[in-house]
Protein backbone atom coordinates (compact mmCIF):
# COMPACT_ATOMS: atom_id res chain seq x y z
CA UNK A 1 0.00 0.00 0.00
CA UNK A 2 1.13 3.37 -0.58
CA UNK A 3 2.11 5.34 2.15
CA UNK A 4 1.24 9.00 2.93
CA UNK A 5 3.25 11.03 5.66
CA UNK A 6 2.71 14.75 6.42
CA UNK A 7 5.50 17.47 7.80
CA UNK A 8 4.68 19.53 9.54
CA UNK A 9 7.37 22.49 10.73
CA UNK A 10 6.60 24.18 14.09
CA UNK A 11 7.94 27.17 16.86
CA UNK A 12 5.54 27.58 19.97
CA UNK A 13 2.61 26.48 17.85
CA UNK A 14 0.64 24.44 20.34
CA UNK A 15 -2.50 26.82 20.83
CA UNK A 16 -2.94 26.14 16.45
CA UNK A 17 -1.77 23.00 16.56
CA UNK A 18 -3.91 20.25 17.98
CA UNK A 19 -6.77 21.69 15.43
CA UNK A 20 -4.49 21.37 12.57
CA UNK A 21 -3.58 17.20 13.75
CA UNK A 22 -6.71 16.35 14.57
CA UNK A 23 -7.53 16.64 10.84
CA UNK A 24 -4.64 14.74 9.61
CA UNK A 25 -6.46 11.05 10.37
CA UNK A 26 -5.91 10.35 6.57
CA UNK A 27 -2.40 9.89 6.80
CA UNK A 28 -0.22 7.26 7.45
CA UNK A 29 2.03 8.84 9.83
CA UNK A 30 2.83 12.82 11.11
CA UNK A 31 6.05 14.12 11.40
CA UNK A 32 6.92 16.94 13.51
CA UNK A 33 9.65 19.11 13.20
CA UNK A 34 10.19 21.09 16.63
CA UNK A 35 12.64 24.41 15.94
CA UNK A 36 13.54 25.55 19.11
CA UNK A 37 9.93 25.20 20.85
CA UNK A 38 9.71 25.97 24.51
CA UNK A 39 5.45 25.65 24.74
CA UNK A 40 3.78 22.37 25.25
CA UNK A 41 4.25 21.80 20.74
CA UNK A 42 5.63 18.67 21.67
CA UNK A 43 3.03 17.23 24.58
CA UNK A 44 0.27 17.98 21.71
CA UNK A 45 2.03 16.13 18.99
CA UNK A 46 2.54 13.25 21.30
CA UNK A 47 -0.87 13.36 21.73
CA UNK A 48 -1.68 12.44 18.06
CA UNK A 49 1.04 9.73 17.79
CA UNK A 50 3.65 12.17 15.88
CA UNK A 51 7.09 10.98 14.94
CA UNK A 52 9.47 14.04 16.50
CA UNK A 53 12.44 15.51 15.50
CA UNK A 54 13.58 18.63 17.20
CA UNK A 55 16.54 20.79 16.77
CA UNK A 56 17.91 24.39 16.30
CA UNK A 57 17.09 25.83 12.50
CA UNK A 58 17.50 28.45 11.41
CA UNK A 59 17.07 28.26 7.84
CA UNK A 60 14.00 26.77 6.69
CA UNK A 61 15.72 24.79 4.21
CA UNK A 62 17.51 22.90 6.64
CA UNK A 63 14.26 22.59 8.93
CA UNK A 64 11.94 21.16 5.84
CA UNK A 65 14.83 18.82 4.84
CA UNK A 66 15.02 17.41 8.42
CA UNK A 67 11.58 16.59 8.07
CA UNK A 68 11.33 14.62 4.64
CA UNK A 69 14.75 12.58 6.05
CA UNK A 70 12.57 11.99 8.89
CA UNK A 71 9.57 10.76 7.14
CA UNK A 72 8.82 6.68 6.03
CA UNK A 73 5.97 7.52 3.25
CA UNK A 74 6.35 7.06 -0.25
CA UNK A 75 4.82 10.27 -0.91
CA UNK A 76 5.04 13.42 1.36
CA UNK A 77 2.69 16.80 2.05
CA UNK A 78 4.19 19.57 3.63
CA UNK A 79 1.68 21.66 6.64
CA UNK A 80 1.82 24.10 8.57
CA UNK A 81 0.35 24.74 12.44
CA UNK A 82 -2.08 27.72 10.73
CA UNK A 83 -3.17 25.55 7.68
CA UNK A 84 -6.38 22.85 7.58
CA UNK A 85 -6.95 19.92 5.54
CA UNK A 86 -10.52 19.94 4.69
CA UNK A 87 -12.06 16.14 4.11
CA UNK A 88 -12.38 16.98 0.36
CA UNK A 89 -8.57 17.47 0.11
CA UNK A 90 -7.85 14.78 2.28
CA UNK A 91 -9.65 12.28 0.03
CA UNK A 92 -8.32 14.01 -3.27
CA UNK A 93 -4.63 13.53 -1.58
CA UNK A 94 -5.00 9.87 -1.23
CA UNK A 95 -6.21 9.36 -4.72
CA UNK A 96 -3.32 11.54 -6.15
CA UNK A 97 -0.90 9.42 -4.46
CA UNK A 98 -2.09 6.17 -6.10
CA UNK A 99 -1.86 7.59 -9.64
CA UNK A 100 1.86 7.45 -11.71
CA UNK A 101 3.46 9.86 -14.06
CA UNK A 102 4.46 12.45 -11.67
CA UNK A 103 7.09 13.56 -9.28
CA UNK A 104 4.82 16.63 -7.64
CA UNK A 105 1.67 18.50 -7.86
CA UNK A 106 0.44 21.66 -6.24
CA UNK A 107 -2.37 22.68 -4.08
CA UNK A 108 -4.77 26.09 -4.50
CA UNK A 109 -4.97 27.46 -0.85
CA UNK A 110 -7.30 29.68 0.29
CA UNK A 111 -5.73 32.51 2.48
CA UNK A 112 -8.53 33.63 5.28
CA UNK A 113 -7.75 36.98 7.57
CA UNK A 114 -10.45 36.14 10.36
CA UNK A 115 -13.30 34.68 8.78
CA UNK A 116 -13.39 36.22 5.73
CA UNK A 117 -11.41 34.11 2.63
CA UNK A 118 -9.06 36.31 0.18
CA UNK A 119 -8.42 34.77 -3.54
CA UNK A 120 -7.12 37.26 -4.93
CA UNK A 121 -4.59 39.55 -5.26
CA UNK A 122 -1.83 37.37 -3.97
CA UNK A 123 2.18 37.33 -4.84
CA UNK A 124 5.34 39.34 -4.77
CA UNK A 125 6.38 36.61 -1.53
CA UNK A 126 4.07 37.87 0.57
CA UNK A 127 1.17 35.10 -0.11
CA UNK A 128 0.16 32.74 -2.65
CA UNK A 129 -3.17 31.13 -3.67
CA UNK A 130 -1.05 28.35 -5.03
CA UNK A 131 1.82 25.75 -3.25
CA UNK A 132 3.81 22.43 -4.21
CA UNK A 133 2.98 20.79 -1.19
CA UNK A 134 2.35 16.95 -2.55
CA UNK A 135 5.62 14.95 -3.93
CA UNK A 136 7.70 11.62 -3.50
CA UNK A 137 10.04 11.75 -0.60
CA UNK A 138 14.05 12.93 -1.78
CA UNK A 139 12.82 14.83 -4.96
CA UNK A 140 12.29 18.37 -3.36
CA UNK A 141 15.35 20.31 -2.33
CA UNK A 142 15.79 23.78 -0.65
CA UNK A 143 17.26 27.06 -1.24
CA UNK A 144 19.15 28.73 1.71
CA UNK A 145 16.65 31.60 1.79
CA UNK A 146 15.37 32.68 5.39
CA UNK A 147 11.91 32.97 3.89
CA UNK A 148 10.49 31.39 1.48
CA UNK A 149 13.45 29.73 -0.19
CA UNK A 150 13.56 28.23 -3.68
CA UNK A 151 12.86 24.91 -4.39
CA UNK A 152 13.28 22.39 -7.04
CA UNK A 153 12.01 19.02 -7.58
CA UNK A 154 13.62 16.16 -9.61
CA UNK A 155 10.64 15.09 -11.68
CA UNK A 156 7.69 15.89 -13.76
CA UNK A 157 4.82 18.15 -12.50
CA UNK A 158 1.09 16.56 -12.42
CA UNK A 159 -1.35 18.48 -12.48
CA UNK A 160 -2.86 21.33 -10.31
CA UNK A 161 -5.60 19.02 -7.21
CA UNK A 162 -8.52 20.66 -7.38
CA UNK A 163 -9.68 20.91 -3.47
CA UNK A 164 -8.07 23.75 -1.44
CA UNK A 165 -5.97 23.63 1.71
CA UNK A 166 -7.47 25.99 4.53
CA UNK A 167 -4.16 28.76 5.39
CA UNK A 168 -5.33 31.53 8.22
CA UNK A 169 -3.46 34.07 7.08
CA UNK A 170 -3.54 36.21 9.94
CA UNK A 171 -6.64 37.57 12.26
CA UNK A 172 -6.52 40.99 11.89
CA UNK A 173 -4.87 43.97 10.14
CA UNK A 174 -2.26 44.12 12.77
CA UNK A 175 -0.91 40.52 12.06
CA UNK A 176 -0.44 41.60 8.71
CA UNK A 177 1.79 44.25 9.37
CA UNK A 178 3.80 41.71 11.69
CA UNK A 179 4.15 39.64 9.35
CA UNK A 180 5.70 42.21 6.55
CA UNK A 181 8.06 43.01 9.50
CA UNK A 182 9.09 39.28 9.73
CA UNK A 183 9.68 38.88 6.40
CA UNK A 184 11.38 41.36 5.81
CA UNK A 185 13.64 41.43 8.40
CA UNK A 186 14.45 37.68 7.37
CA UNK A 187 14.90 39.23 3.88
CA UNK A 188 17.34 41.84 5.42
CA UNK A 189 19.28 38.84 6.63
CA UNK A 190 19.57 37.32 3.34
CA UNK A 191 21.14 40.25 1.31
CA UNK A 192 23.36 40.90 4.23
CA UNK A 193 24.69 37.41 4.08
CA UNK A 194 24.76 36.81 0.74
CA UNK A 195 24.40 40.19 -1.54
CA UNK A 196 21.26 40.97 -3.55
CA UNK A 197 19.75 44.07 -4.86
CA UNK A 198 19.35 46.70 -1.80
CA UNK A 199 19.38 50.14 -3.92
CA UNK A 200 16.64 51.87 -3.50
CA UNK A 201 15.37 53.04 -6.42
CA UNK A 202 15.66 49.32 -8.00
CA UNK A 203 13.55 48.48 -4.82
CA UNK A 204 10.83 51.33 -5.29
CA UNK A 205 10.48 50.24 -8.88
CA UNK A 206 9.87 46.50 -7.84
CA UNK A 207 7.74 47.79 -5.32
CA UNK A 208 5.40 49.49 -7.73
CA UNK A 209 5.59 46.15 -10.12
CA UNK A 210 4.51 44.02 -7.68
CA UNK A 211 2.16 46.36 -6.49
CA UNK A 212 0.27 46.73 -10.09
CA UNK A 213 1.13 42.68 -10.30
CA UNK A 214 -1.41 41.83 -7.40
CA UNK A 215 -3.68 44.72 -7.51
CA UNK A 216 -4.35 44.39 -11.23
CA UNK A 217 -3.28 41.03 -12.88
CA UNK A 218 -3.74 39.18 -10.02
CA UNK A 219 -7.54 41.31 -9.71
CA UNK A 220 -6.70 42.32 -5.88
CA UNK A 221 -9.27 45.11 -6.49
CA UNK A 222 -12.30 42.12 -6.09
CA UNK A 223 -11.17 42.52 -2.26
CA UNK A 224 -11.88 46.13 -1.78
CA UNK A 225 -9.64 47.40 0.95
CA UNK A 226 -8.43 43.36 1.56
CA UNK A 227 -6.96 43.79 -2.03
CA UNK A 228 -5.11 47.25 -1.14
CA UNK A 229 -3.60 46.18 1.77
CA UNK A 230 -2.54 42.87 0.68
CA UNK A 231 -1.18 44.27 -2.50
CA UNK A 232 0.50 47.02 -1.17
CA UNK A 233 2.55 44.91 1.90
CA UNK A 234 3.50 42.91 -1.15
CA UNK A 235 4.92 46.34 -2.68
CA UNK A 236 6.38 47.39 0.34
CA UNK A 237 8.29 43.74 0.87
CA UNK A 238 11.45 44.22 -1.04
CA UNK A 239 11.63 48.44 -0.09
CA UNK A 240 11.58 47.79 3.37
CA UNK A 241 14.14 44.84 3.20
CA UNK A 242 16.22 47.01 1.30
CA UNK A 243 16.07 49.58 3.70
CA UNK A 244 16.59 47.70 6.47
CA UNK A 245 19.86 46.16 5.36
CA UNK A 246 21.06 50.20 5.17
CA UNK A 247 19.41 51.60 8.58
CA UNK A 248 19.50 48.25 10.89
CA UNK A 249 23.36 48.26 10.67
CA UNK A 250 24.88 47.96 14.19
CA UNK A 251 26.72 51.35 15.06
CA UNK A 252 28.86 50.27 17.98
CA UNK A 253 28.39 50.93 21.39
CA UNK A 254 29.41 54.56 22.18
CA UNK A 255 32.23 54.88 25.46
CA UNK A 256 32.54 57.87 27.90
CA UNK A 257 36.44 57.49 28.95
CA UNK A 258 38.26 59.85 31.02
CA UNK A 259 41.48 61.09 29.77
CA UNK A 260 44.69 59.88 31.83
CA UNK A 261 45.60 63.30 31.93
CA UNK A 262 44.74 65.04 34.76
CA UNK A 263 42.88 68.35 32.98
CA UNK A 264 42.26 67.09 29.78
CA UNK A 265 38.07 67.16 28.67
CA UNK A 266 37.05 63.46 28.22
CA UNK A 267 36.58 62.12 24.86
CA UNK A 268 34.07 60.49 23.04
CA UNK A 269 34.92 56.91 21.34
CA UNK A 270 33.19 55.39 19.52
CA UNK A 271 33.84 51.70 19.35
CA UNK A 272 34.40 49.71 15.95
Amino acid sequence: MTKLSVVLCVHDEERRLGRCLAALDFADEIVLVLDRCTDRSRAVGEAYGAVMVSGVFPLEGPRRAAGMAAASGDWIFELDADEIVSRELAAELRAAITEGGWTYRKVPVDNYVGERVIRHGWGGAFGTSLAARLYKRGSKSWGGERVHPGVRFDGPEGPKLTQPLRHQFAESVSDVFRRLDRYTDLRAQDLREHGGKTGLADNVRRGVQRFWKCYVRRRGWKEGGWGVLISLMAGLYPVISALRVELDRPVGQVQFNLAESEGEPSRLVRAA
